[in-house]
């Protein structure tokens, strides 16, 4: 049976959605072309523009959607090691190697620079991905810490959003700071990840343990 023409639609946006998402982050913004997008999209480049209007609506897209499934799986990460623990260390050691693993993903390191790239050129759009997805991420954190506190592993927090970004810094600036320079080539091996996880939290406790 043939799909109708509302079914026809969504599967053609998926798939422009995909290779957009595909030739940006190879690309960036200016070395992306809509004719590549439709060709690896099997669709024509007719198409692509009745879909998503021209390229900066398209660009405006990727980013935002990848932002939110981002976003979904740290919230994710928060709850499944962070809810219920019993031992503060184990728990953010835990919730620091996911961190370290997620974030440092080729897609997600390609992303980071192709939102950094086009910052200047799309103020909007690329704070956006900023406020709604890492921003509204640790703001979730804070809370996940905060019921550690309430649970007695660490001590009170007064500003829990503030505690949440220097836990991120400390899991993420190394590992971070050298893929945004070296490429992706250099994403830390598994038993540097753990390292990196333990020191971070080891500082961290020194500070907000109970």
């Amino acid at each position: 049976m043939e799909l109708n023409p509302e079914g026809r639609t969504a599967t053609k946006r998926r798939a422009i959605h995909a290779a957009a998402t595909e030739v940006f982050l190879q690309h960036g913004y200016l070395g992306a072309s809509m004719d590549e997008v439709a060709a690896k999209a099997g669709v024509s480049k007719q198409t692509v523009y009745k879909q998503f209007e021209n390229k900066e609506r398209l660009f405006a897209e990727i980013v935002l959607a990848t932002n939110d499934q981002l976003a979904v799986n740290l919230a994710k990460a928060y709850a499944e090691t962070l809810d219920g623990a019993t031992d503060a260390r184990e728990a953010l050691r835990a919730l620091a190697f996911r961190l370290l693993e997620s974030l440092t993903a080729d897609h997600v390191l390609q992303l980071r620079r192709l939102v950094i790239a086009e910052a200047d050129r799309f103020p909007e759009v690329c704070g956006a991905w900023f406020t709604s997805g890492f921003e509204k991420s640790l703001e979730t954190l804070g809370q996940a810490l905060t019921g550690l506190t309430d649970r007695g592993l660490l001590r009170t927090l007064d500003d829990p959003t503030l505690v949440a970004y220097q836990f991120a810094g400390l899991v993420m600036y190394k590992p971070m700071n050298r893929a945004m320079f070296a490429g992706t080539r250099e994403r830390p091996k598994p038993n540097e990840l753990e390292t990196l996880a333990t020191q971070a939290v080891d500082v961290f406790l020194a500070s907000y343990g109970a």
